[in-house]
């Protein structure tokens, strides 16, 4: 069936090349995801323009694998049911090009050339003439051909073979760029995954519920932005319990993101909960934590707000202290919002740091809110269409919405902000956005 011809591999018991049945092969014939597909522009487009240069009849993109040849283009042959755009292996020539491992195959009278001439479809499908270049994958697999079909015999010009050359590195490039372009989003999603999961690990799976407190937090991604919409972000938060009465509660913001801020998240949320029973004051926790970053060599710095407090029988009692950290709001039962906390230096950078402990009080009906800089930077996303992007949501327009959230519990203030915060920015965060709120509550 061969006509003489030596292919690589050998033959297989049937008389076709053996390398028909290599499982390498198979494989990266499957991987491309275009068998039993239909018609595509592309590779239409690319068969048409064969068939008119070379002036033949047919032309076909097709895909070999173990049994049979998939037409995933067929110009010239009505064939509209996938059940009718293949045909049996062996009745096709384009084992030929699988056999030499990547060689062309080139036949000017397929009725009297030796090598094609006992072929069994040279008289069914009216073979003349046959010229086919293979479908290359990246490990240099033969995936099947590009061929165009003559009813008559011809002899193939150079102008002829050359185009053919050019329009199957076409087709093999076509394919490479779909098969990399899904494993870059198989990829991505991967990416994705993890970076969410590793976020996740980073946060508490649920606030310690706090006798006599209505807690609530949450945490919103930056919106992806380019190759790093993947990356997990430096935003945390926890609510724990310290020493006897006392509970601490942290929000923190590491610069960056990526598996470096990761890292400073992790080693940061677990070291103030290891040394809040230890430190006598959020500002010593807080010089102890930069003691630490500085000790582990940090490669990123970070801003936090930390507080202390106990629960009385009129409210609750704490101290605050904030390093580089936006100031928290306290939001009083009859909706007035004043910040509460002296700026600091931000941890992580520098041996010398100026913390300040602030007290303050929260009675029934008061809330405190904690937040990191996405909920007092927020921006629409650039270059759309009736949002100005220098509009920024800051804290004026912060303590606005928290004003308008009097009445409403920890859960439903900070579900609040963050639909007034996606109003703003239309959907697409600038940054990575943290919310923590202790209430307490109104008197019954």
């Amino acid at each position: 069936m061969g006509g003489g011809l030596d292919f690589v591999g050998g033959l297989r018991a049937d008389g076709l090349p053996a390398a028909l049945s290599d499982s390498v092969r198979l494989a990266a014939v499957a991987s491309t995801g275009l068998l039993d597909t239909g018609p595509e522009e592309v590779f239409e487009d690319l068969a048409s323009l064969a068939a008119r240069v070379t002036g033949a009849g047919r032309a076909f993109v097709t895909l070999v694998d173990e049994e049979r040849s998939f037409w995933k283009s067929c110009v010239g042959v009505k064939a509209t049911d996938l059940a009718h755009r293949q045909n049996p292996v062996r009745e096709s020539f384009c084992y030929f090009l699988v056999g030499l491992a990547g060689d062309a195959f080139i036949v000017g009278d397929a009725a009297a050339d030796p090598r094609t001439r006992e072929h069994p479809s040279v008289g069914p499908m009216n073979i003349g003439a046959w010229a086919g270049y293979p479908l290359m994958s990246p490990d240099k697999q033969v995936l099947g051909s590009f061929c165009v079909i003559d009813d008559t015999p011809r002899t193939w010009s150079q102008n002829d073979l050359m185009t053919l050359a050019t329009l199957a590195r076409s087709v093999s490039a076509e394919v490479h760029l779909r098969q990399s372009l899904s494993a870059a989003q198989k990829a991505q999603q991967v990416s994705a995954d993890l970076a969410h999961s590793l976020q996740q690990g980073l946060l508490p799976p649920a606030l310690r519920p706090v006798p006599g407190l209505d807690a609530a937090a949450s945490y919103l991604p930056a919106s992806a932005s380019g190759h790093s919409g993947v990356e997990v972000g430096g935003d945390f938060y926890d609510l724990f319990h310290t020493t006897g009465d006392t509970y601490g509660a942290v929000l923190g913001d590491v610069c960056g993101k990526g598996v470096e801020a990761a890292k400073v998240t992790a080693m940061a949320r677990y070291t103030v909960r290891a040394d809040a029973g230890q430190s006598s004051t959020p500002a010593l926790l807080l010089h102890r934590l930069n003691n630490a970053m500085l000790a582990q060599h940090s490669p990123r710095f970070l801003t936090a707000a930390y507080t202390t407090f106990r629960t009385t029988p009129v409210g609750v009692s704490g101290r605050i202290a904030l390093a580089g950290h936006p100031p928290a709001l306290i939001r009083r039962a009859d909706g007035t919002v004043h910040q509460i906390g002296r700026h600091g230096t931000f941890l992580g950078a520098l041996k010398q740091i100026h913390l300040t402990d602030v007290d303050y009080h929260l009675s029934p009906g008061d809330l405190l809110l904690l937040y990191s800089d996405g909920a007092c930077e927020a921006r629409p996303r650039p270059g759309t269409v009736g949002r100005d992007a220098s509009c920024v949501f800051g804290e004026d327009e912060l303590i606005a919405a928290l004003t308008a959230t009097h009445t409403l519990d920890a859960t439903s203030t900070i579900g609040h902000l963050i639909d007034t915060l996606a109003a703003h920015h239309g959907g697409w965060a600038s940054d990575d956005t943290a919310l923590l709120a202790l209430r307490v509550p109104p008197a019954t």
